[in-house]
């Protein structure tokens, strides 16, 4: 007698992940729309988007900035002045009032971003000073990156506190969590890899002074509003913002190692190149998740057959999906019903108001 396959039934399990209860195993990823208005708050257009995919198990809201040095793209939203928290309090009440749970990514671009976005003009901060081949969406359009100068030791600390300030107020906004944005190029990334870290203080050099800011992040935050309702984004093999490691397995596998002491709700990993090939060098993900007990969730162009797999197979606790939430507010019912899914529209994905964000229909 063989085994029969698994059918779309293990994605609408619940799990407890950390402090939450979710109904469902799908995820909506963070994804950033370039939509913030004024001051870089948020507000209907936000609720509404949002609050139509309710029906994630989880969504992770957007990357949303800690400090202001902490913004790289034009019209992304902060969490980090009243007004900010004020505004992400309109959204996280409206998905609640929809049935839904949602955590906000928490964000620092390091090295990616332009003095034109940073305040009074300064040059943007980096564990070194060394400029990125990379682009990022200012008021002018896509411009390259500005020369980083290097974040002095003293400054460090404060840097710190600020993740545990924003995530504070994430909850003070009514979010149910928070995820630590350690991917994708960005600041805790820049820290983590050899290519963008040559300090030769205590946070550069072995992979143990390279992993110290991720770690201490994380613990702040845990420490702040408790471990089981802080997760954190990690991205092996991308090489998204000019980013690389001479030994991604050996540096990721003791990341994971020192979170798993923190007892933290999930991880999060985006397998391969963030938005493309899933696969451009050996890694196994397996041995790097080894250690942590939390939720494992899964991301990086999972179709429904992938995802049926991957959970059922124990590979992953939850899969997030980004780009078939953008388009497809309902997509767990899609995904339950094997429903086509709507197509994306491509020029509507960075700025712009209600048009390709909250007009994809839900099924009849």
């Amino acid at each position: 007698m063989t085994d029969r396959p698994a059918d779309v039934s293990v994605l609408f399990q619940p799990i407890t992940v950390g402090d939450l209860k979710l109904p469902n195993r799908i995820v909506m990823a963070p994804l950033t729309r370039n939509r913030a208005g004024e001051g870089n708050t948020v507000g209907a257009l936000q609720a509404t988007y949002y609050s139509q995919r309710a029906s994630a198990g989880l969504i992770i809201a957007e990357a949303t900035q800690v400090v202001p040095e902490g913004q790289g793209y034009i019209a992304t939203p902060g969490i980090h002045s009243d007004a900010q928290v004020a505004s992400w309090k309109e959204v996280t009440d409206a998905v609640h009032a929809a049935g839904g749970r949602i955590v906000l990514q928490l964000w620092h671009v390091g090295r990616i971003s332009h003095t034109s976005l940073q305040p009074g003009g300064q040059a943007p901060v980096a564990p070194s000073a060394i400029r990125a081949d990379a682009k990022v969406f200012t008021a002018e359009g896509f411009s390259d990156v500005s020369e980083p100068r290097a974040l002095e030791l003293a400054e460090i600390p404060a840097l710190i506190d600020s993740y545990r300030v924003a995530a504070r107020r994430a909850i003070e906004a009514g979010f149910d969590g928070v995820e630590v944005h350690g991917a994708n190029g960005y600041l805790i990334d820049q820290f983590l890899r050899d290519k963008t870290n040559r300090r030769t203080d205590a946070y550069g050099g072995s992979i143990e002074n390279r992993t110290r800011l991720l770690f201490e992040v994380c613990e702040t935050v845990a420490k702040e509003i408790g471990a089981g309702r802080t997760g954190v984004r990690l991205s092996p093999l991308t090489p998204f913002g000019d980013i690389a490691d001479s030994d991604p397995q050996a540096l990721f596998n003791r990341a994971v190692e020192r979170l798993a002491t923190l007892d933290l709700a999930f991880i999060h990993v985006i397998e391969g190149e963030t938005g493309g090939n899933r696969a451009p060098q050996p890694f196994d993900y397996a041995a790097m998740r080894r250690p942590f007990k939390g939720a494992w969730i899964v991301n990086n162009g999972y179709d429904r057959a992938m995802a049926i797999d991957a959970v059922a197979s124990g590979k992953a606790d939850l899969v997030a999906f980004g780009r078939a939430f953008i388009a497809n507010p309902d997509l767990p019912h899609r995904l339950r019903e094997d429903a086509p899914l709507n197509p994306l529209d491509g020029n509507t994905l960075y700025g712009g108001g209600a048009k390709g964000y909250t007009d994809y229909p839900a099924l009849a």
